[in-house]
């Protein structure tokens, strides 16, 4: 896996080389149909596997966020108008590649009236009226704290509700200078207590959290009602993405999940290339909701 910066990874972060021309027909296909993913614009690290097996999370509402995330290499600025044929160019996708498993996350669009969220409902919606039985998961931003925007979201009936809490609270004024970490929590617990639906939620580290820190997290999530939880290792996606501060090793992973299981989530994912979306069917599946 190529990257920027010069920072020899440890080697349980190895990941087998992308090879393009595996991934050419997932690739191609989407490219037809003007659909982004957030495995390539993130740069995500799982993204050559995913491919590989025919899956991917897309990404909606184009590919430029409104937020300026110092960790995110999703491209920054001013957004083009939405797409209003996306809902159906991804539920075509679904379809024709026979997903079981649908996972649709966002840029945030704070440009919008309703951040996007119709568009959101649509897309589901779409999906769900092709390809019935289909499982569809959402990660949507904070729309600003707007309940509202959830409830428009929440009525499409999707299969799991995903936001990413992201980091500890500490590093939000420094890395998510336009998120709130006490928002994003009221988020997940109005999804717990209003919809019976799984909740699920994700966190990064290696960013300068300590210990106690991830700890106060996880119990904040819990009692926001999060029943999912996914932890994930920090890669530096740029030179220009804030710098990683340490690479927790396999044990220190395994050792947040036993934390996670006895605090009381349902499904705890802890591993360092774990991302929300990775193997979000395998999640689903296990838990046999």
């Amino acid at each position: 896996m190529a990257r920027s910066d010069k920072v020899k990874l440890p080697p349980w972060i190895s990941r087998e080389k992308i090879m393009l021309k595996d991934l050419h027909r997932v690739k191609s296909d989407l490219r037809k149909k003007k659909l982004y993913t957030v495995c390539e614009e993130a740069m995500c690290p799982n993204r050559g596997e995913c491919f590989k097996r025919g899956t991917a999370t897309f990404l909606l509402l184009g590919n430029v966020c409104t937020r300026n995330c110092r960790f995110c290499s999703v491209p920054k600025g001013k957004p083009l108008p939405v797409d209003k044929s996306e809902p159906e160019n991804v539920a075509r996708f679904v379809y024709e590649n026979k997903i079981k498993y649908a996972v649709l996350t966002m840029v945030n669009r704070d440009d919008l009236p309703d951040g996007g969220a119709l568009h959101i409902k649509n897309t589901v919606e779409r999906i769900k009226g092709l390809t019935p039985g289909v499982k569809v998961e959402v990660l949507v931003g904070d729309f600003t704290g707007n309940l509202n925007c959830i409830d428009v979201i929440m009525e499409s009936n999707l299969n799991v509700f995903n936001h990413n809490i992201e980091m500890v609270e500490r590093l939000y004024p420094l890395i998510r200078p336009k998120a709130d970490y006490n928002r994003s929590l009221k988020i997940l617990e109005y999804v717990a207590s209003k919809y019976s639906i799984p909740v699920k939620s994700g966190f990064m580290i290696g960013l300068g959290e300590d210990m106690d820190e991830i700890e106060k997290l996880m119990k904040d999530l819990l009692n926001s009602g999060v029943s999912i939880l996914t932890i994930g290792q920090y890669l530096r996606p740029s030179m220009k993405n804030v710098e990683v501060k340490k690479y927790y090793t396999p044990d220190e992973f395994d050792y947040l999940k036993e934390i996670g299981l006895k605090m009381g989530f349902k499904y705890v994912f802890s591993s360092p290339l774990v991302r929300s979306s990775y193997m979000a069917e395998k999640v689903f599946e296990e838990l046999e909701v």
